[in-house]
């Protein structure tokens, strides 16, 4: 009983000392002010992003909401809603952390439409923070025009919008943000590619459309292949491109059977970064490519394309079929890609292009334009220019700009310019050599010297002087314009206008209204065709022939400018 009572003090007095060290060591825990509550809840959310699609079949679909939340003192109650709905409420008893709250959940009832998704949260001392993200679930994308099978978009996912089944990917392709639109596109990478099942256009004529930047490093690859096997190629086709860095030649390869077919196709040049729109026809005795919608070359074939074999198309590589000769993968980047069931007509294509052309008109109005970078593309109706004799291109006011030459000169057909007013603007830096010669012609191929149709913008005089002159024909007869002077050797780039309505016509140097004439009427009849840089067929008399003259940006327009236009574009032009 004494042994076990002086175990006891002795306990008691070892804590004692124990107690006292431990304060002697250390600062006791003391509570800390966290200072005034000065700022309101923090509201992230990490998904959906706004304006985010749901595109599936389903009648209802579900949205996965990822957010965090934090607070400078301490979070309060949470609250999810969809469509102003509560659908979770979270307390403090839901935090591992006080002041930080992060979850995932999911929502199972989204319906077709619009919707918001809203997060409020609150601190404890009353302040509210309330994050709205508008999300809509739509329907699968309909065929948009006849006889198209299937749509791909590249709009940050593989997915074929009207079967809405996505492509098989093999290794690591991408996306780029420079699509058509601005929007997002398909980007190859080394040893990369997708496939796809080929069910919906196993047919004897189709046709196969998209656009392509591309990347001219490595110098050669497949595009789209089908085949059945690498031992030949008599079965399925083969898109494909080879050349240089400053040459892309597009080439298709078709299977009959017994044998093959090449279309040679025609060349590109990559350097320019352009969108270039590829397509090809398959009908049962001729296969046509097109590129920027011109057929550029028609290929024979004795009998229809033959199928055996084939249940898959590869896209942005030779795949396994078609990787010799060092077709592998296309690092170039693709969009918009449709197959149609049907072969379409070059009109047909043409609509199509136009529905999705890259360039976005600048000015009301315009209805052309011509950058000419190192291209004669217009990038309205992304149509290229007919090129005659060996015109070339130089230093520009903005890049490359149209350089003429000796019995040279761009045709460009009128059907789509064609309008009871007109106008044009373009930069110009004046060879005076020759002293005179054509710049824009449009006229009536079929007459002999008659200026009653169209119009010839042109320019005569001396190494020191020259000047611009419009002639419009009436229908009836004809209006001159003698415009102005420039000094070729001191004028440098100079923006030209015309401005052509039914009752006057009007040039412009950079910006300024230089002379007017009067007119009764505007006659397009029998003008089939717009020249560039000469007299050309309807106006190389009186030695108005080809320009050797620098020509940039060439816009042209539906209307007849105002002189207020005419400034504008002058103006964020220069």
């Amino acid at each position: 009983m004494k042994m076990k009572l002086i175990k006891n003090i002795f306990f008691v007095a070892a804590a004692a000392l124990l107690a006292v060290s431990c304060e002697q060591g250390i600062d006791p825990i003391t509570k800390v002010d966290p200072g005034p509550d000065g700022s309101s809840p923090l509201v992230t959310v990490k998904a959906p992003t706004e304006n985010y699609e749901i595109k599936t079949g389903e009648l209802v679909s579900p949205v996965k909401i990822d957010f965090e939340i934090t607070d400078d003192i301490e979070l309060g109650n949470v609250s999810v809603k969809f469509d102003g709905i509560d659908i979770k409420t979270y307390t403090s008893a839901d935090y591992k952390d006080y002041r930080r709250l992060v979850d995932t959940l999911t929502y199972d009832k989204v319906t077709m439409g619009s919707h918001t998704i809203s997060i409020v949260a609150a601190d404890l001392a009353g302040k509210t923070t309330t994050k709205t993200i508008n999300i809509s679930k739509v329907p699968p994308y309909a065929a948009k025009y006849d006889g198209e099978v299937f749509y791909m978009p590249f709009e940050g996912d593989f997915m074929e919008m009207i079967t809405f089944k996505a492509a098989t990917k093999t290794g690591s392709p991408t996306f780029a943000d420079d699509g058509l639109q601005n929007t997002k596109a398909y980007k190859g990478a080394a040893d990369s590619y997708l496939s796809y099942p080929i069910s919906s256009f196993k047919v004897d004529e189709f046709t196969v459309g998209l656009w392509v930047k591309i990347n001219a490093s490595p110098d050669r690859s497949g595009i789209l292949t089908v085949g059945a096997n690498a031992d030949n190629r008599n079965n399925g086709f083969r898109l494909f491109r080879e050349g240089s860095a400053t040459e892309q030649r597009i080439k298709l390869n078709v299977g009959i059977g017994s044998g093959e077919v090449w279309n040679d196709g025609d060349v590109v040049n990559p350097k320019t970064g352009d969108w270039v729109h590829v397509a090809f026809t398959v009908k049962n005795s001729e296969n046509t490519l097109f590129i920027n919608g011109n057929p550029v070359r028609t290929s024979k074939m004795s009998a229809p394309i033959n199928w055996d074999g084939c249940s898959e198309m590869v896209i942005g590589s030779g795949g396994p079929t078609f990787s010799y000769w060092n077709h592998k993968s296309d690092l170039s980047k693709y969009d918009e890609m449709r197959i149609f069931n049907r072969a379409l007509t070059a009109e047909e294509i043409q609509t199509v292009i136009n529905d999705d052309s890259p360039y976005v008109p600048k000015y009301a109005g315009e209805i052309l334009y011509m950058p000419f970078e190192e291209s004669t593309n217009d990038k309205v109706s992304m149509t290229n220019a007919g090129i005659v004799g060996a015109p070339a291109y130089n230093t520009g006011k903005k890049g490359k700009a149209f350089a003429g030459a000796a019995d040279s000169y761009l045709t460009f057909p009128t059907a789509g310019i064609k309008s009871n007013e007109f106008s044009t603007a373009f930069w110009m830096k004046i060879n005076a050599d020759p002293t005179r010669a054509g710049i824009l012609t449009v006229g009536d191929a079929s007459k002999t010297e008659s200026r009653n149709e169209g119009f010839r913008l042109f320019r005569e005089g001396s190494a020191t002087e020259q000047r611009i002159k419009l002639n419009v024909g009436t229908g009836a007869g004809e209006s001159w314009n003698d415009g102005g002077i420039l000094a070729p050797a001191t004028a440098g780039w100079v923006h030209v206008a015309i401005t052509i309505s039914q009752s006057k016509n009007t040039i412009y140097f950079n910006g300024e209204e230089i002379r007017s004439a009067e007119m009764t009427g505007f006659s397009w009849a029998g003008c089939e065709t717009l020249v560039i840089g000469s007299g050309g067929p309807t106006f190389s008399y009186w030695d108005h022939k080809s320009e050797l003259s620098l020509i940039d940006e060439l816009r042209m327009f539906n209307k007849a400018l105002s002189a207020a236009e005419v400034k504008t574009i002058y103006d964020a032009e220069k």
